[in-house]
């Protein structure tokens, strides 16, 4: 089976630590940006680097770029080019292109452009952080989409001792345990007559509204 191919245009932080991670996991990368010297930096660290203007449509095309699984599109400030890269991309025939929004009018305008896929790292961020603070329980929060999410959650002690029968989440609370995470292991499909302990640190999916009476529960902890 052919490994997937990424390119990552654009290599501030952000697109940097994606270029080196995937190809830290094994996946051919080809990491484009229009200054030279980073791109000598991280030549060393992904399959490939090379210093061009990614809005030249003529020039990416000369790369293959169609040939490519996946592009990234992780340009800063400059929310022109980065429309501009994503357009060349999408009408080069790339599979699939996922594109950093600097805020949500650019994130929509990737959108409309075509982006499969617009990520806001910091607002991500934001979110997931504000999620902390409320309540220490709350160890991470990925929010799937406006209504739903995944949390992870410490174990509320009015849980502890109980099985996910017995607890019965899916009716009282309106979420689904995806996953039970132990000292020793992870139980990716807990089943029924599982027994949840202290130390346990819980995967939950729902609503996000729902997910907001577990954080209050957890909360007053």
């Amino acid at each position: 089976m052919k490994s997937k191919q990424f390119v990552v245009i654009g290599l501030g932080k952000f697109g940097q630590s994606v270029a080196k991670t995937l190809f830290q996991m094994g996946y051919d990368v080809l990491a484009v940006d229009d200054d030279e010297t980073i791109v000598q930096e991280i030549s060393d660290q992904v399959t490939h680097a090379v210093q061009m203007d990614a809005t030249d449509e003529y020039a990416l095309r000369t790369l293959g770029i169609r040939n490519f699984d996946v592009a990234v599109v992780s340009i800063g400030s400059n929310i022109q080019s980065s429309i501009m890269v994503t357009l060349n991309l999408k009408e080069a025939g790339v599979k699939k292109v996922i594109a950093k929004g600097n805020n949500e009018m650019h994130a929509k305008l990737l959108s409309k452009i075509g982006a499969d896929k617009v990520i806001q790292p910091e607002m991500d961020m934001g979110i997931r952080v504000a999620h902390n603070l409320v309540s220490s329980s709350i160890l991470d929060f990925i929010e799937l989409s406006p209504d739903y999410s995944i949390i992870e959650v410490a174990t509320p002690r009015e849980w502890v001792g109980k099985d996910i029968a017995a607890l019965d989440a899916r009716a009282k609370y309106g979420i689904n345990i995806m996953a039970i995470k132990s000292q020793d292991n992870i139980n990716v499909s807990p089943r029924a007559t599982d027994v949840i302990q202290e130390s346990d640190v819980l995967v939950v999916i729902g609503a996000t509204s729902d997910l907001s009476t577990l954080e209050a529960l957890t909360a007053n902890e």
